[in-house]
């Protein structure tokens, strides 16, 4: 378009570089010493247990330290184990990323044709569906694709919508942002070299008796380096990706074209409200010095929790070697938090109850949440019995009159008061006051399942064998349908921290007592109204 007018050689010379690019892109299998934290455990670790006497109130067992069964040693830094990752160079012009999401269009459209072509000649592979514009698999793996190596707001926005209930997006669609919320590529060192001069100088390698050039992890905007200070101290460089921080609008809105074109999402999500609350989020994400301030504060708040400081922390930043596009904190140890499956009942009891006593602290007693419910960025280390808390770049704070009102709402589903679910999810502004009674009863139904784990009726609860995302997902049609109003800004961020919270206890087949952890903060919660 005329905003956006390019040259015929400017196109042909970036299809050039696209094309020579694709062709020499490839897994780089690599062996280096890294941090237990990106660590992935397999059947050779295991788990010994002395005793099965808890050591505090929240339930952890006195139990060994994990070893590796293969070489009979503790399972720390020193670790090697190869790790697959792919180097690619992000798109950091508008000119790239206007034709990263052209092209992917362009795929994708191909790739509808194509399937349906091949339903009418019955020759199809895909019967995941028969609607032409439906998501098929192929076309999952072409979004997934794209976004991995697009990063930035696209990639974070399929993150987003990967934390939902079952059932609420098409099946080759969830699965698809699922392998987007586990992975990206991570740029080619002469991108990664530019960034760090760019940042702290031309000589930052000065700043830094060791520096890994191949990451430890990569996300949505950024990557982390394991590196060692002067000082001898251990860290994690999370370094931004170039460009993303500038094309955060433009991102969204070729992604909501996208949606648009190949109806990849139902009306019913509110994508112009997601997209709208994305770039907010972005925003604040994309600046690093906002999120050394939330995690400096969340860190004070742990600290000054008796219960959660116990099995909680939050590492140290080191604001020397940090600006704006680059966060450096101290590097903890630990496994993602979902791979603590592996672990005793009474273990994976008291991990769950310290998450959920963490989340509703975060909300009712800080009102202060770090709101990405990924599981990578809660880190369970064993050997200590913690949880190291990272990625503190969407830190969402909630005002008293907000918070208040959810408090209320909250323990009215937790004591199965219907009416006054109604009442206060209209002054919320969940419902309108003018839905049906169809939209009434399901709104009602949800709030009450998600209830259910603090019933005085249940001295524990179930997790794993609960359903409750599967029962929740089953009002997804209603909602599409009849939802009159998107939901309040706050519950987007806050509804992925209490998904993600109640997905991982159901992922840790959680057994425990809840009842008692909001009661408790009820009791000595102080109402202005």
């Amino acid at each position: 378009n005329d905003s956006n007018k390019v040259s015929l050689n400017e196109l042909t010379t970036l299809v050039e570089n696209q094309l020579k690019e694709s062709k020499e892109s490839k897994e780089v299998l690599t062996k280096s010493t890294i941090e237990p934290n990106i660590i992935n455990i397999t059947d050779n670790l295991i788990e010994q247990t002395l005793t099965n006497k808890s050591d505090d109130l929240i339930g952890f067992p006195n139990e060994q330290k994990v070893i590796n069964e293969s070489s009979n040693i503790p399972i720390d830094e020193n670790t090697e184990i190869k790790k697959v990752m792919k180097a690619r160079s992000v798109p950091s012009t508008q000119l790239e990323r206007m034709w990263g999401f052209g092209s992917l269009a362009a795929r994708m459209a191909f790739g509808v044709a194509t399937e349906s072509a091949a339903r009418v000649l019955n020759i199809s592979d895909d019967n995941s569906n028969n609607n032409p514009r439906t998501l098929s698999d192929a076309n999952a793996e072409r979004l997934a694709e794209a976004l991995c190596r697009m990063r930035g707001a696209a990639l974070k926005l399929g993150q987003m919508l990967s934390i939902q209930d079952d059932g609420v997006l098409p099946p080759a669609l969830s699965k698809a942002l699922e392998r987007v919320r586990q992975s990206a590529d991570y740029m080619p060192k002469n991108q990664l070299e530019q960034q760090l001069v760019l940042q702290l100088g031309e000589s930052w390698r000065s700043k830094f008796l060791e520096f890994e050039d191949i990451p430890i992890a990569a996300a949505s905007i950024g990557q982390v380096h394991r590196a060692k200070l002067l000082d001898d101290t251990i860290v994690a460089v999370k370094i931004q990706y170039p460009g993303v921080a500038d094309s955060i609008e433009s991102d969204l809105q070729n992604l909501k074209r996208l949606v648009n074109i190949t109806n990849l999402l139902p009306p019913g999500l509110y994508i112009d409200q997601i997209i709208k609350v994305a770039t907010e989020e972005l925003a604040q994400e994309c600046n690093y010095v906002s999120e050394a301030q939330s995690q400096i504060k969340y860190r004070d708040f742990v600290l000054a929790d008796p219960i959660v400081r116990k099995h909680v922390t939050v590492p140290e930043v080191y604001l020397d070697y940090s600006t704006n596009r680059i966060l450096t904190t101290k590097l903890v140890p630990g496994i993602s938090i979902e791979k603590a499956i592996m672990y005793s009942q009474q273990t994976r009891n008291a991990i769950a109850r310290t998450i959920l006593i963490t989340t509703i602290k975060e909300l009712f007693v800080w009102r202060c949440i770090q709101s990405d419910p990924n599981f990578s960025n809660f880190l369970y280390d064993h050997n200590n019995k913690m949880i190291n808390m990272i990625d503190f770049g969407a830190t969402r704070e909630y005002s008293k009159s907000f918070v208040d009102l959810y408090m209320k709402l909250v323990w009215a589903a937790a004591n199965k008061d219907v009416n006054s679910i109604i009442e206060l999810s209209k002054q919320l502004h969940f419902l309108t006051g003018d839905e049906t009674i169809e939209m009434i009863n399901a709104h009602v139904e949800t709030g009450l399942i998600v209830g259910e784990p603090f019933l005085t009726t249940n001295p524990t609860f179930d997790f794993a064998n609960s359903k409750l995302t599967r029962r929740i997902s089953q009002y997804g049609d209603i909602f599409m349908k009849y939802r009159l109003t998107p939901p309040p800004t706050e519950a987007y961020s806050l509804h992925r921290k209490l998904a993600g919270a109640f997905l991982l206890c159901i992922k840790l087949k959680a057994n425990i007592p809840c009842r008692d952890i909001l009661e408790d903060i009820y009791k000595s919660y102080q109402f202005d109204s």
